[in-house]
């Protein structure tokens, strides 16, 4: 996980790892900062996972409710 990573610290952390030989056993996750406008700037860099807090955090609620009731039989069948 790099989080608050910029996308150059996560493009130079996947190529470190690449050059010790063991990206390919690491699932790499970015985090934190990622935005819908720098999110290719982020997908660029070779990660695996990208984690954008942004749709969460300013979500609008809405309450919502279901109701179940049992259906009467009609008299045609």
């Amino acid at each position: 996980m790099m989080d608050n990573f910029s996308s150059e610290e996560v493009a130079e952390t996947v190529s470190l790892l690449r050059n010790e030989g063991v990206r390919d056993n690491i699932l790499l996750e970015a985090s934190g900062g990622i935005t819908e406008k720098n999110i290719l700037e982020y997908a660029a860099t070779g990660v695996d996972i990208l984690s954008i807090g942004e749709i969460t955090h300013s979500v609008k609620t809405l309450d919502m409710s279901l109701e179940i009731i049992k259906a009467r039989k009609s008299k045609t069948s």
